[in-house]
Parts: C-alpha cells; structure tokens; sequence
C-alpha cells in the first residue's frame, strides 16, 4: 500500500477546472516532482494536499487514512513556501524554532532539535541574525531547517528555489536532495523548472491543463514521451517535433541526435546559438518545419547556409498528428 496516496481529485473554480481526475500513489521516502508551465494545476494540488484548498471530489490519504477533510495542522506535513515567508523581526533560531513553540514542544526538545538542525544546514555561526541580515540561499536555509525541525515525516515545497540565481540553484538542489535522502523525508516539489526536476526527483508528474500528461521516471519521460507535450516540455533543448516532407506523422527526435553529414535531408541554417560546449543551430527544412540541431563546441555557420542532416531511427519517435499521441518508440532504456 502507497504511503501517500491521491485518489481522483478534482478542483473547479466556477466554470474554470483547475485538476481534473488526478491520481497519485507516493512511497514512502520517496521525491516526487510536480512539473508544468505556469496555470497547469501543480501548485494548487500542493494546496489541496496541504490542507489549505478543499478538492472539488476525490480524496488524500496518507498511511491508509483519509485526510480529505483533517485541517492542515493535523496533517502532519511541513511546506516550504517560494518567498521562505520568514518573520522579519525574528532571528535565524527564533525562525526556526516559532512552530515548535506553537505546538508547546519543551524547551530542552526545541533546544535540542534546533541544534541538530543548525549543523544539518550549515547555519549554527548565523542563528543569532535576522533575515534581513542573510543571503538568499541562507534565507532558504532556513525555511528548510524550519520544516525539517517539525520532524513531520512530508514536506511540500512550492517552487523554494525560483528567487535563487543559477549557481545557487544549483547548489540547493543538491542540498535539498541530499538532506531528503538523509532524513527519509516523503517530497512533494512544485516546479516549472523542467532540469530542477530531472537533475533531484525520483518521478516526474508532469502536468498540462490541470491533467497529468505523463508519469515516470526522469529517464523515462526524457526517453519515452508518451506525448508531443511531454517531448517538447522535456529536455534542455527540447525534442525536435516536425512534419516531414510526404509523411504526416509528427516525428520526434532530440537536437543532440541530430547529425550533420554529406547527405539526408536538406536545410538552411536560420540562426546560430553558441552555449561554450556545444552551438545551437536552428534550421529550416524544405516543407518550412523547423528544427534544432546541438553540435559540440564552437562551430561556424553561415545564415541560410544549405546543410543536410540525419539521425539513427533508434533515436527517433512518432506521434498521431491529430492527439500528438505516441505511436512507436525506437529508444528503450
């Protein structure tokens, strides 16, 4: 039996469906990732798991018992917020320690705790400063150590990395995940950020229009989109879906399968994208589809410059043009 379980949830807002018939079973210790563009549903499926939106129908059990209707604080479930929602006028400690005190915890426990979770998050020389006074990612800190001293066995965490800048981000991924696995913690973490998903969680819930559009691994959803939307939503670049000339199924394939050569299929380079190790070239196609191709490191191409490309058909997939529906995968994992 699932620890965590979400059992066709549904959440209107007037004439407006927000989730439709969504369904979910979590492991225990397990990182799950909600995923999707911006009004897709993700972060008011967080709310509803929270306790802090009624769904419209369906239920949330945790542990075999339903909690559909148990208000938040009965939950037993820790949510790290996108703006750390820190009190300004309190120091690092008192952050940390303020739910503690709330559910009258003894002061020698808060104390204890506290301490465990200083050293936990690298904060223990900084407990005496207010929030005003810290970084960023040390503002993050403490969310984070404010949820994990609760000892709440869930933790929700709603986009807690989007105020980061890149390096940062990047360094409390892998903190957020390490500190998940070390404490066994059951996850739930809303994104957009389709590589902050791939790079921390155990599955992916990518979700479209309030419905689930795939549900996998991150290796699964990179290799075997089930979807158009999942092909083009996943991966850094995202998968090439074009026409090709004659045919008319979408065709799927990656721009770093993508080979240039002496014969194939005719283009004209529109644009060139240099990243360091790798050059982004966009190129049209003869039928105008247009796609990009990934080629290592710097290299020099001319606009409208004809080229011909190729890929190896176990790196390609087909979609139904009229649902953009999968028809058949070259690639298995």
């Amino acid at each position: 039996m699932s620890y965590f379980s979400i059992d066709k949830v549904n959440k209107q807002f007037e004439d407006f469906t927000a989730l439709n018939n969504i369904s979910l079973e979590v492991q225990q210790g397990e990182f799950i990732a909600l995923l999707g563009p911006s009004g897709c549903g993700k972060s008011t499926l967080l709310r509803i798991l929270a306790g802090l939106e009624p769904p419209t129908s369906g239920r949330i059990m945790i542990d075999g018992k339903d909690v559909t209707k148990v208000s938040p604080a009965d939950r037993h479930i820790s949510m790290v917020f996108q703006s750390y929602a820190l009190f300004p006028h309190l120091s690092v400690k008192e952050n940390i320690q303020f739910g503690l005190k709330a559910r009258s915890i003894k002061k020698s426990e808060r104390d204890a705790r506290l301490k465990d979770v200083l050293e936990l998050v690298s904060l223990t020389s900084q407990q005496d400063k207010l929030p005003s006074q810290l970084s960023g990612g040390r503002c993050q800190r403490v969310a984070l150590a404010r949820a994990v001293v609760s000892k709440h066995p869930i933790c929700l965490m709603d986009e807690p990395l989007s105020n980061l800048d890149a390096k940062l981000r990047a360094e409390m991924r892998t903190e957020i995940r390490e500190l998940q696995k070390s404490l066994g913690l059951t996850l739930i973490y809303v994104t957009h950020d389709q590589v902050e998903a791939m790079s921390m969680a155990d599955r992916i819930v990518l979700l479209n229009k309030g419905e689930i559009q795939q549900l996998g691994t991150p290796q699964q959803l990179y290799s075997q989109p089930q979807n158009a939307f999942t092909a083009r939503f996943i991966g850094s670049p995202a998968m090439n879906v074009f026409v090709l000339p004659e045919q008319t199924e979408l065709i799927g394939v990656r721009p770093e399968n993508i080979r240039i050569s002496d014969e194939g299929l005719m283009g004209r380079v529109i644009h060139t994208d240099y990243h360091g190790d790798s050059t982004l070239l966009k190129v049209s196609l003869l039928n105008d589809s247009k796609v990009l191709i990934k080629v290592d490191r710097w290299q020099q191409f001319d606009k409208n410059q004809v080229i011909y490309i190729n890929w190896k058909q176990s790196d390609q997939h087909k979609f139904c043009a009229k649902n953009e529906t999968i028809i058949t995968h070259s690639v298995t994992l």
